[in-house]
This record gives C-alpha cells, structure tokens and sequence, in this order.
C-alpha cells in the first residue's frame, strides 16, 4: 500500500544541486512526487510510494547533496493520492 510524505527541507539546499540529488534518489527508489524550491529558501518535497521506501528517501533527503547543509527535514505522513505518475522538479 502507497503512502504519501510531504517534507519541508531547511538549511543550504538552493543552489546547491539538492532538487537534482532528490529527484534521481526518489527516481532510484521508484517514487513518484515533486520537489520544489520556496521562496523561503526552504525545499518542498512531496513523494509516494511503500513506506519503506519512503523511509529510506527521508534518511537520503537528511544526507542531502555534496554542497548542501541539511539542517532539518520536517514529515507530514499522509495517504497517498496518486495524482502523479514520474518524479520531478517543479519550476514554479
């Protein structure tokens, strides 16, 4: 059974390549979702998919990419929703 994480990622994640790192580590993983930079220089992540799964990318997302400083990873659980079909980065 699919579950849903929606994650907000504080510290040094913008201009660091961290929306790549998340995208090819939930792509790895097989999980579906988005990642987004906000404007309070905080990342938005939102993924779907087993929940052992999903624990394994929160632990990535915690690592985070070569130049970033993960500070913090705040999970909200939540069913999943199946509104997506692939990972990827949302421009918005």
């Amino acid at each position: 059974m699919n579950e849903r994480i929606e994650a907000r990622v504080s510290g040094r994640v913008q201009l660091v390549m961290y929306r790549d790192f998340a995208t090819r580590k939930a792509r790895g993983l097989r999980l579906v979702g988005e990642v987004q930079n906000l404007p309070d220089k905080t990342v938005r992540v939102v993924a779907e998919g087993p929940r052992e799964k999903l624990t394994a990318y929160i632990t990535k997302l915690n690592q985070g990419s070569l130049l970033s400083d993960v500070k913090g990873v705040d999970v909200s659980w939540l069913p999943a929703t199946g509104a997506y079909t692939t990972f990827s980065i949302n421009y918005d």
